[in-house]
């Protein structure tokens, strides 16, 4: 069995275009981030789509285009978490309590399926980075 992303996301022609890993940690520094994904891909048995995500409950890390090379690279966008999941939440005092990765990733791919039916107008200022797809 070849390993997979927490979540991942195919275009029309079957593709991976994103592949997202997904942690519970809150305030993970990009270095902690970066070096995650330069670990990750080192091993050679996970694919490297065009965009990579490492999700968090209070942000989001995405690299577009970038190289499996030895060191690590920073991310291409670094995206406010949480403006995306305040809409999912639905009690205040949730806001604060401790997400489990499983709860985390329902959420995440509940969000990248509206995200990926959206129309270029209706996209939020930091949703823009999926236009940046060739």
């Amino acid at each position: 069995m070849s390993e997979r992303w927490d979540l991942e996301v195919y275009n029309r022609n079957n593709q991976l275009v994103l592949g997202v890993e997904v942690k519970n940690r809150l305030n993970a520094p990009i270095e902690w981030a970066s070096e995650f994904r330069r670990n990750m891909l080192s091993h050679g048995t996970l694919p490297n789509p065009p965009f990579f995500m490492m999700a968090f409950p209070d942000r989001f890390f995405l690299w577009k285009d970038a190289p499996a090379i030895p060191e690590p690279v920073e991310p291409s966008y670094i995206i406010d978490a949480t403006s995306i999941f305040q809409q999912y939440i639905d009690e205040p005092e949730e806001k604060y309590a401790p997400i489990s990765e499983s709860s985390l990733e329902m959420k995440i791919s509940l969000w990248l399926s509206i995200l990926i039916h959206k129309k270029p107008e209706q996209l939020e200022p930091f949703e823009k980075w999926v236009l940046d797809y060739d």
